[in-house]
Order: C-alpha cells, then structure tokens, then sequence
C-alpha cells in the first residue's frame, strides 16, 4: 500500500520522473534508493524527501509549530494507523475530536500530514456504513474536503461520506 501512496504523492506533487522503490521486512517498510547517497527508508522519511524534491515546503508546516504539528500527525499515521496498535474507532474517535474545529490536520492550509493521514484512512472510511460516518462527522467533513482536493486521491475510488440533509424523510 505504501508504494502506491508513494506514487501518487508523487503525481500530486508533479514530481515528473518516478522514483524506484522497494520493501524491506515483514511490515514491507518502503525504500527509496536515492542515487548515490543512502537509501531513505520508511513512509514519512520518504515523503518528506518528496515534498523537498517538489519544492513544496509549505506542505512541511509554516513555522515551527506548523511543522512540529505536521511531524506529530505524520507519526501518528505510522505509530497508531499503520502499526494498528489502537483500535480503529479510537483512532476515528481522536480525529474527530481532533478535526472538531479545524479544516485541516497541520494548521490553515493542506499539508502532508493531510495527504498521508487521507491515504492511510481512506479504506477504514470506505468500510464504514452511512451511519457510522455520521458518528464522526468532523472525520467526514475533512476526508471529504481532502478527496476533492485536486490531485489528491489518484489511485483510490471515490468515498460518499454523508447522505445529503437537505432533504429528509419527513415532509414539512
């Protein structure tokens, strides 16, 4: 999964020459030979590397606390989503408490937590019935705004996060 994230951030970032990659042990941990330097190994490593190479250092966090915000939420993506050390609906519960009053993971604007954090929920999401996004509406509302972020979501279907509610069951 991590090297089809790899490539789509890729297209996003409008990197235009793909890198090579590979995988190393059990948990298929993404590498990245970097020409003659040391391979870069690990997911967040690997697309920080990216986000440098694109010239797009916006997408790190403005400021220090931006970026440290930004960090936090990429480590989060790997030590809880990917490692699947919590279970699923804490995870969606912290988010959404998380996301309560904010459009985006890493301050203002998009950012690569967002990218990443997308691609690394995106099948939670896509498994979850209507009513249970419902129970993490501010989930919803920033995955939705993400999905449709344009070049985000390359390589992944698109995900109906909430019925429409202007339109209810009852008649007025």
């Amino acid at each position: 999964m991590a090297l089809r994230e790899l490539a789509s951030l890729e297209k996003y970032l409008g990197l235009k020459k793909p890198n090579k990659y590979s995988t190393q042990g059990d948990k298929k941990v993404p590498v990245l030979q970097n020409n003659n330097a040391p391979p870069l190994v690990g997911l967040v490593t690997i697309a920080c590397h990216l986000v440098k190479e694109a010239k797009r250092p916006e997408l790190l966090g403005d400021g220090a606390e931006g970026r440290a915000v930004v960090q936090q939420w990429l480590e989060y993506r790997v030590t809880k989503l990917d490692s699947h050390t919590e279970d699923t609906k804490s995870i969606l519960k912290d988010l959404n408490l998380y996301m309560l009053d904010k459009v985006y993971l890493g301050g203002n604007q998009l950012t690569l937590a967002d990218v990443l954090m997308y691609y690394g929920i995106h099948s939670v999401i896509l498994d979850l019935a209507v009513q249970e996004k419902e129970q993490y509406v501010n989930v919803a509302r920033w995955f939705d705004h993400i999905q449709h972020h344009p070049g985000v979501r390359h390589h992944l279907p698109p995900v109906v996060v909430l019925r429409n509610r202007l339109y209810t069951s009852r008649h007025h």
